[in-house]
């Protein structure tokens, strides 16, 4: 099954309910595939799973079918397991992948970020990690896991309908810092 690029019928406000519904459609075909047979199961279809859970703009638990893949994708980036890949075979789908960075003060988003650590002197995120995941070589969506260390997510959503500008995490921390600064000049230093 390829994921990517798609011919959208719908544009406008209809065009979240379509990329959703076609979403729907290629979850159920993986699931339906995994079901009907058995015995022709790979040692990646948990990566393809995670993979289209992930890209789900609803976010990668929204649906009951993805829950127990991607519950264990948690459990093994947790534990430092490497993050699980997807093969599409002869032809493939280049330029469709998922990575996960650990997050950190210098890779965040914006409002996750907090001070922290000795004397409340490190920038720090409220995340484990971001999963980056790529079609055609866009970034199609960025999930947020761990966030407050807990089970929560946080989905960014960039493909098709989205009006959401993609931004680079690494660069969140000089704009949270500046912000700050103008904060206490305004406040007059915060002493």
């Amino acid at each position: 099954m390829k994921i990517g690029r798609t011919v959208s019928c719908c544009t406008g406000p209809r065009a979240l309910q379509c990329a959703a519904r076609r979403w729907s459609l290629a979850l159920m075909l993986l699931a339906g595939g995994a079901i009907f047979a058995p015995g022709v199961v790979h040692a990646d279809d948990w990566g393809c799973q995670v993979l289209l859970c992930l890209s789900n703009p609803g976010g990668p638990e929204q649906y009951g079918e993805c829950v127990p893949p991607i519950e264990k994708l948690w459990s093994a980036l947790r534990h430092g397991d490497p993050f699980p890949t997807c093969d599409f075979g002869a032809g493939g789908s280049q330029g469709t992948f998922a990575a996960n960075t650990f997050a950190s003060g210098g890779y965040c988003r914006e409002d996750l970020l907090y001070w922290g650590g000795p004397e409340q002197s490190e920038l720090l995120c409220g995340a484990a990690g971001a999963i980056n995941v790529d079609i055609d070589n866009q970034l199609y969506a960025r999930v947020w896991w761990d966030v407050s260390g807990q089970d929560r997510t946080l989905t960014e959503f960039y493909g098709a309908g989205s009006t959401q500008i993609p931004y680079d995490p690494s660069q969140s921390a000089s704009r949270f810092l500046r912000r700050m600064e103008q904060q206490d000049s305004a406040g007059g230093g915060g002493q």
